[in-house]
């Protein structure tokens, strides 16, 4: 059997510079907004495909050495075409961000854009590789999401994959069952709250500040959204479905979300919190 266009997708990853801007391209210039002086040495974790990294190098002149840590190498090959430009000043490096190598140079700044969710239930390793990673007087600027969730642990994207897996027959009641089994554990669930990170943060960084917001999604149709799905979450949650079915799943996903626009004003909204930490 042939995959659809829409699998294809989520399984490279493709389309994200697209789909960034319902949500990532706020937390990118809100994150940059706040570093100060003339940095360095920048090292994103979590880089995708460079945008952030493109971003800083053309806001600060001084940055010489703009590092970025990316698991997926579809994303890592697209930041590198993004980013030949900078030359030199760019090092992209494939790394697994549960258990990074270690680096031979510290950073006046690291930044973390929406991904810490994703190293769960090991999100304490990378914040000790950025305690060991800060240079003196340097700030790691972290953002993370807070859906509500329900008492199945489910919330924010989890609910849209709720209505579509309801749409394709999934009685209402037995999705949490569905995502049990088949192991998936929920993204509302994989954010931690704010005094869970706190509590993990502690032991190697300092809380030196935070700003926070509400992050609001909108879409122009149900297309849009399932293509910001398949990018951004790529097969995490597809494999619910039987292989046959999973192109219909993803256009669930999106009509979905097209319903609630049309229905709530928005598809989603939700707190997120900016994280400025310092070395101990």
């Amino acid at each position: 059997m042939t995959a659809s266009a829409i699998e294809i997708q989520a399984r490279t990853l493709a389309g994200y510079a697209d789909a960034s801007r319902l949500r990532q391209v706020q937390d990118r210039d809100w994150v940059l907004d706040q570093v100060t002086g003339a940095p360095e040495t920048l090292i994103d974790l979590g880089s995708g495909i460079g945008q952030l990294l493109q971003a800083a190098l053309e806001r600060f002149p001084a940055l010489r050495r703009a590092v970025g840590l990316e698991r997926s190498p579809h994303r890592i090959a697209e930041a590198a075409e993004r980013l030949r430009p900078y030359g030199e000043r760019v090092a992209l490096h494939r790394a697994d961000l549960t258990a990074p190598e270690p680096l031979p140079f510290r950073a006046e700044v690291i930044t973390q854009t929406s991904v810490l969710h994703w190293l769960h239930p090991d999100e304490e390793r990378i914040f000790a590789w950025a305690g060991a990673h800060l240079a003196p007087g340097g700030t790691f600027l972290l953002t993370t999401y807070h859906p509500a969730r329900d008492e199945h642990g489910l919330g924010g994207e989890d609910e849209l994959v709720r209505d579509a897996l309801v749409a394709l027959g999934t009685p209402y009641d037995e999705v949490p069952g569905a995502f049990a089994r088949g192991g998936v554990l929920p993204i509302a669930t994989r954010t931690r709250t704010v005094e869970d990170l706190a509590a993990l943060i502690g032991p190697h960084l300092r809380v030196a500040g935070h700003l926070e917001r509400d992050a609001v999604v909108t879409v122009d149709g149900a297309a849009q959204y399932e293509h910001f799905h398949a990018a951004t979450f790529g097969d995490y949650y597809s494999g619910l479905v039987p292989e046959d079915r999973r192109a219909e799943f993803f256009r669930a996903v999106g009509e979905s979300a097209w319903r609630r626009q049309r229905e709530r004003g928005h598809v989603s909204h939700m707190a997120v919190r900016l994280w400025a930490l310092t070395s101990r």
